[in-house]
């Protein structure tokens, strides 16, 4: 229990400040278009406020669509391939290709907008928006809030973001304990490693860490948040593994 109070102690001190929200690091003054503007306006704002997409309001300034670089780079003469066998297109969705083509021809962003759209709201954690963007395969993802929209968040903002995370700085003053506790509090954060597995000796300027992993990506992690705290002097890793034959036992 004391072990488990220590870890608990030391995740406080280095979690520090919480984790960012859409809310702190989205674009909040958005241009925007409507579904009667003209394509050739939408490409003007996004080529003089250099943007790579502009969101759709409605008369209510709510959220009905957005439209990209990619929209518009596929009006491009030879963008697109505009021969087709004329056997494959019996075999192809009246329905669709009318849709592609008011994609390809229409004037106005109503045409062309995308309205199937991925939106997150002002509490959605930063982390969350990065996988989501990888998932869907997406540059931004608008930011909603009662059905308006309050923001965006690029992956400009996400780099942005990371470029801002704080590193743990250690008080040149700081004790022994203080020091091991902050060593503990990161370890903690690591998926899968348990620090009540760990032994960590803090001796003058050196920090030694003693104890058992599952795995080699494991103990690269470990190192990788040990390498986020500054000032704690020489670090040395020793980690081991349990051998397979042992959980048997």
């Amino acid at each position: 229990m004391q072990a488990l109070a220590c870890v608990e102690a030391a995740k406080q001190r280095t979690e520090g400040e919480p984790d960012m929200n859409a809310s702190d690091i989205m674009t909040k003054t958005v241009v925007t278009g409507t579904p009667g503007m003209t394509v050739k306006k939408a490409a003007e704002l996004m080529s003089q406020h250099r943007i790579s997409a502009i969101p759709v309001l409605d008369d209510a300034d709510g959220l009905v669509g957005i439209v990209s670089e990619g929209d518009l780079m596929r009006r491009v003469e030879g963008a697109k391939d505009e021969t087709r066998s004329w056997w494959l297109s019996l075999f192809s969705e009246t329905q669709t290709d009318a849709r592609n083509f008011v994609k390809d021809h229409g004037q106005l962003l109503r045409d062309i907008m995308t309205t199937q759209l991925t939106t997150v709201g002002p509490d959605t954690p930063a982390g969350e928006i990065a996988r989501l963007l990888e998932k869907k395969h997406i540059k931004r993802v608008p930011v909603v809030e009662d059905g308006k929209l309050v923001g965006i968040v690029s992956r400009a903002n996400l780099l942005q973001a990371l470029a801002a995370q704080p590193i743990v700085h250690v008080r040149p003053e700081a004790g022994e304990d203080e020091r091991r506790d902050i060593v503990l509090g990161a370890l903690a954060q690591v998926p899968g490693l348990n620090p009540v597995h760990l032994n960590v000796v803090v001796a003058d300027n050196r920090v030694d860490v003693w104890g058992i992993v599952n795995s080699n990506d494991e103990e690269d992690a470990a190192k990788v948040a040990l390498e986020a705290i500054d000032g704690l002097g020489e670090i040395s890793v020793h980690l081991g593994r349990i051998p397979d034959y042992a959980w048997g036992i």
